[in-house]
């Protein structure tokens, strides 16, 4: 079983189209008629009533799902059936039925209909999706998003989601159309070797992470504790799209859920058109859409089979929330950096280190573009070892849970000698490349 929450078995492949379900096929035929007759003709909803659709009888709540199918079909909005049956493929049908209705500058609504998810599930994700939407931290960053309103379809009467869009104004419209053109410039190729650059560089040459000996094959040298090497899998993305990006996150996603280790240890995803350059604002765009991606793997507990890293050609820690606690798929707090040198026996450099000096740690996550490294957490663990999980103590009182105490302290002492220049003059190379 893949996350712990959905209780359903994990399936062997990555979301393909949707097959129509029993109802959405009867309904295309009359749907076309209907645009090709009178367009799309609105309806009153049906309204329910206050009392929670869980406490009904099944009868009841299949009577009230059918009807309101039947008026979503009346008034032509598409009704799209999906076969996905675990979180992987769920996540990925959704968001790349939420990405294709974004790609459309007029007013759009769907109705994704799961049978064989748990409704508990999809209240899950409207009610988080609607709690998203609430904080500007996040929106301010991801304006595409403010368009879109995901609802389970009568307050869960049955395994629906309706997804509407509001049409783009003037100015969405144009940045649209920027964004498209963008995409359009980027070289999968040169993109590719300047990430794989960066990797022999810093992953392989300075020993970032210690069981990756070539930018081709990861976790090598952990044989003796059960985990076999395999190849790392090289996507790549030209979205500019946060909703896309989603996407093709979840069918990575599902892709490594349907192949072996050995056949596919982990996966780089490239992403060229989140945060583009190493603007202050383009740093926070990436912050926001790897933070996002992040939330919704971990809101079906999809951690505990998954590890993310994030990297970014202008990564700064201290500026990636929350500045003083640790972040999914992040570096941890530069706050933390004494500390960790201290507990991992370097008292000499937590003492006489400098800010600058540990800001050096960024480094380690300053790729030429915006990237995901997607690991399985059998590697991460097996890499960590037993007791991994140590309280740091912070000073004045402040314990915290930390691990990777080792690895960290020793890619600050590693980065501090290397030295800025060198660091920056290298990464520079790596970003030309893509020219």
């Amino acid at each position: 079983m893949l996350f712990r929450p959905l209780l359903i078995a994990a399936a062997a492949t990555a979301v393909s189209a949707f097959s129509p379900s029993p109802i959405g096929s009867s309904i295309a035929r009359q749907n076309q008629q209907q645009h090709q007759s009178t367009g799309r003709q609105s309806i009153i909803p049906l309204r329910l009533s206050d009392d929670n659709p869980a406490e009904w009888d099944e009868e009841r709540r299949s009577n009230m799902f059918q009807a309101l199918l039947r008026d979503l079909q009346i008034e032509g909005v598409p009704l799209l059936g999906c076969d996905a049956n675990q979180v992987g493929t769920f996540n990925a049908a959704l968001w790349t039925t939420i990405s294709e209705l974004g790609d459309q500058d007029e007013q759009q609504k769907a109705c994704l209909i799961m049978e064989e998810i748990p409704i508990s599930a999809l209240l899950a994700f409207a009610e988080d999706f609607t709690v998203l939407k609430t904080q500007a931290r996040l929106m301010d960053h991801l304006p595409e998003l403010k368009r879109f309103s995901v609802s389970v379809l009568g307050k869960g009467v049955g395994p629906a989601l309706l997804i509407e869009t509001k049409e783009r104004t003037e100015e969405e419209k144009a940045t649209a159309a920027a964004n498209r053109a963008i995409e359009g410039t980027y070289d999968q190729a040169k993109k590719t070797a300047a990430l794989k650059s960066f990797i022999d560089r810093v992953v392989v040459n300075l020993e970032a992470c210690p069981y990756t000996k070539s930018v081709d094959i990861s976790a090598v040298g952990l044989e003796n504790r059960g985990v076999t090497p395999g190849p790392v899998g090289y996507r790549f993305s030209p979205t500019t799209d946060a909703c896309m990006t989603m996407s093709v996150f979840w069918n990575c996603i599902c892709e490594m859920t349907g192949t072996p280790d050995e056949s596919l240890s982990s996966i780089m995803l490239s992403l060229p058109g989140i945060g583009q350059e190493s603007s202050p604002e383009a740093h926070a765009r990436f912050a926001a859409v790897v933070e996002i991606v992040g939330r919704y793997l971990c809101l079906y507990r999809g951690d505990a089979s998954f590890g993310l890293v994030h990297f970014h050609p202008a990564y700064d820690r201290s500026s990636i929330m929350p500045i003083d606690g640790p972040s999914y798929g992040q570096l941890p707090p530069m706050s933390w950096l004494r500390a960790m040198l201290k507990m991992g026996g370097h008292e000499v450099e937590a003492e006489s280190f400098t800010d600058d000096e540990l800001a050096l740690s960024n480094y380690q996550r300053r790729a030429p573009h915006t990237s995901i490294n997607i690991l399985r957490m059998n590697q991460v663990n097996a890499a960590a070892g037993a007791k991994s999980i140590v309280d740091l103590d912070l000073g004045n009182g402040r314990i915290e849970k930390a691990s990777g105490i080792t690895l960290y302290s020793r890619n600050a002492i590693r980065m501090v000698k290397s030295g800025k220049e060198a660091l920056q003059s290298a990464l520079d190379a790596d970003i030309a490349m893509q020219s």
